[in-house]
């Protein structure tokens, strides 16, 4: 005798009703839409006021002339060496944070030994992620004027150092960026299935092979990430920039050897010339204050750009890559 089937449960497909949740589930649902349209309205408020403001302003020889020297800068000068110190500290300390970064978060992840200093590698990149700016810049005041280092500094006919150079600025800044190239490539290879490096294995390639061919490309999305990131963190700091870079409107050079003598010379970005010129500074000149901080936004603006970007295809990418 036949037995009948066990009947299944029928889907309704019946949408679960807000009026079901209990009072304190919709309060916390409200408290996250409010949130949410606040960040929404702070973010677009200080746009749209920048864009006001900084539009008035902004004028193409105020970007293409020099400051002077003067302490009043509302008579005349522009923002080009700001700009041009801001480009170059971006670079520079980005250039020494990616490749730290990656080898960094490779070491972390593929190898991990001995776990003890592991342990105490993640801390210190804690460490350093939490470490307020200010800090970092007075230590590295502190190092960069040893006198065995005054080869990196700017110094006087005397032979004092004064650890303030460019180069010197790159690197502390550079401690900015590292830990988020860190954390977006230790997310990115943390994602990577075990089995793509099963793979790779079985097909007679070595642990070293595995990383250069197969998870740093990739890898390479996220990397992208994270220097993304971290040169919009380098390019809105201030306190690094005051104090190791001199806090001087015009890029003065040292010396006389091509490249070295800006590298070991003092300068300025966009955010120590709006502090300057702001009614905390000295310059005076707010309607220039106002258009450098919004070219320096529209900066920040491309950058943030081109990580939404990078996230939206690399998410795609290996989906499909790890689908196959």
């Amino acid at each position: 005798m036949a037995t009948a089937a066990p009947q299944q449960p029928k889907r309704t497909g019946a949408v679960e009703s807000l009026s079901t949740w209990r009072w304190t589930d919709r309060i916390a649902l409200a408290l996250c839409w409010i949130c949410g349209i606040a960040l929404c309205v702070a973010a677009a408020s200080i746009l749209l006021y920048m864009a006001y403001r900084g539009l008035q302003y902004v004028r193409p020889e105020l970007l293409f002339d020099r400051p002077t020297g003067e302490p009043d800068q509302t008579r005349s000068g522009g923002i080009a060496d700001p700009i041009l110190g801001t480009m170059m500290l971006t670079l520079l300390g980005t250039a020494l944070a990616v490749p730290l970064g990656v080898c960094v978060a490779l070491w972390l992840v593929e190898y991990g030994r001995p776990a003890g200093l592991a342990r105490l590698v993640e801390s210190g990149v804690e460490v350093v992620a939490g470490t307020p700016s200010i800090v970092l810049a007075i230590f590295g005041l502190i190092l960069f004027q040893q006198s065995w280092l005054g080869w990196l500094s700017f110094t006087s006919e005397g032979g004092g150092v004064f650890g303030r150079s460019l180069i010197n600025a790159s690197v502390m800044m550079s401690l900015i960026a590292l830990p988020l190239v860190v954390g977006a490539t230790r997310e990115g290879l943390n994602s990577i299935p075990g089995h793509v490096r099963e793979a790779s294995y079985a097909l007679g390639k070595t642990k070293a092979a595995t990383i250069r061919r197969v998870l740093l490309p990739a890898v390479r999305p996220s990397i992208a990430t994270g220097t993304a990131l971290g040169m919009g963190r380098i390019a809105g700091d201030t306190a690094i920039v005051i104090i190791l870079l001199g806090n001087t409107l015009l890029i003065e050079p040292q010396g006389d050897a091509p490249l070295w003598n800006v590298l070991t010379g003092t300068g300025s970005t966009l955010t120590s010339y709006v502090y300057e010129n702001s009614p905390a500074g000295e310059g005076g000149a707010y309607e220039k204050a106002y258009a450098a901080a919004f070219v320096l936004l529209l900066v920040v603006l491309v950058l943030n750009f081109v990580v939404a970007r990078i996230v939206g295809g690399s998410h795609a990418a290996r989906s499909n890559l790890w689908s196959r």
